[in-house]
């Protein structure tokens, strides 16, 4: 199949789920035309089956706001054509299912059908999809296409609860690569890091206020109370500088480190033995799988996706959103004894590749058949 993936190029969990679906689609024959408007962060190599193709958005003095919407819809019909695109795979419902939308009517015109798969990520849907100035446009984008998709049963329930969903959802959860973890990081060189005697714990996000940052500070100031450990937080937003001051506050600036983002995120987990997340809101919880298939326990909240992911006692621990007391406990609980650490480290794994690339990736095949069967 020749296949147009349309995400956001950053850090976040979208982004990264997109570039490494393209990527797994490509490793199975298919062409894979990312459209975006800078090269993805973890499409760091080009083949012959994977092709970046960048949205320029021409500055106008008309506009105050220049229309992304508009330069990519224009991309997508210019790619169709040329590349003969089989599917269009959006990631969000706005812009990009409606930029979707708005280049199929185009090519429409010209009688070319191509059908559109849309998935939904989380923030499309609970934060700004539900601002009631985009609900109209997110309803309108999701039913009208073709296949809709949504990262978990939760972010599932939240969009019917949210919406007038006229079609099915289909639950195609997150993955993970387990055999780029199996491959790699065979000295973690955790030394670098810590004393032999202190634990690792971690966290990784994009510090925006919905991932509780300070509550990361709080549940770790309680831990190492009680266990010596360093913190590593690994990231960038906009609530980095207000952890920062509430590190200088609690007198830890020797045990936190700020390691901004990071293209070693596997690296950094290898040597953790803990990671927290604290989230008020996640569709999923792509942070906590991927430090699960890295073998480290995890301690978080109990909001939306992420006890899809992370079973309580199992895995780690579950509380609610806020409870940062109940949190510190329970990483105290995991980290106080080797023996308990280590089940719990080898639990995560074990249960994180119930998620690997290889169960998931044919199931978004199966749905791009059914897609172009329908259209």
């Amino acid at each position: 199949m020749n296949i147009a993936i349309v995400c956001y190029p950053t850090f976040g969990g979208s982004g990264v789920v997109a570039t490494e679906l393209g990527i797994a689609l490509s490793k199975r024959g298919h062409q894979v035309h990312f459209v975006t408007y800078k090269q993805p962060v973890r499409l760091a190599l080009l083949n012959e089956n994977i092709h970046f193709h960048e949205v320029n958005v021409p500055d106008y003095p008309l506009f105050h706001y220049q229309p992304y919407e508009l330069a990519l819809s224009s991309k997508l019909v210019t790619i169709v054509k040329k590349h003969k695109i089989d599917i269009l795979h959006v990631h969000y419902a706005i812009p990009h299912a409606y930029a979707g939308y708005m280049a199929k009517e185009m090519l429409k015109q010209e009688g070319i059908q191509v059908p559109m798969v849309t998935t939904l990520h989380g923030t499309d849907i609970t934060l700004v999809g539900s601002h009631p100035f985009y609900r109209p446009a997110v309803a309108f984008s999701i039913n009208n296409s073709d296949v809709v998709t949504s990262v978990s049963a939760s972010l599932k329930k939240d969009t019917l609860r949210l919406f007038d969903i006229k079609r099915e959802i289909d639950v195609v959860p997150n993955f993970i690569d387990t055999s780029q973890v199996e491959d790699s990081h065979t000295d973690c060189q955790r030394e670098l890091m810590a004393q032999p005697d202190e634990r690792i714990i971690t966290h990784v996000s994009n510090f925006r206020k919905v991932k509780r940052i300070q509550d990361v500070i709080e549940v770790f100031h309680r831990i190492q109370l009680e266990v010596p450990a360093k913190l590593l937080m690994v990231g960038e937003g906009p609530e980095r500088a207000p952890a920062e001051q509430l590190v200088k506050k609690l007198g830890l600036q020797e045990k936190v480190r700020f390691l901004g983002n990071s293209n070693e995120v596997d690296k950094i987990l290898c040597f953790s033995d803990l990671f927290l997340l604290p989230s008020e809101a996640e569709s999923f919880g792509l942070a906590a799988l991927e430090a699960m298939v890295n073998r480290v326990p995890v301690v978080s909240s109990n909001a939306g996706g992420i006890p899809e992911v992370n079973v309580d006692g199992v895995t780690g621990f579950l509380s609610n959103v806020g409870n940062i007391a109940e949190m510190a406990l329970n990483g105290i609980k995991i980290l106080s004894d080797d023996n308990t650490l280590a089940q719990f480290k080898s639990r995560a794994q074990k249960e994180a590749i119930k998620f690997d690339i290889n169960h998931i990736v044919p199931l978004y095949e199966e749905l791009y058949e059914r897609a172009m069967v329908n259209v």
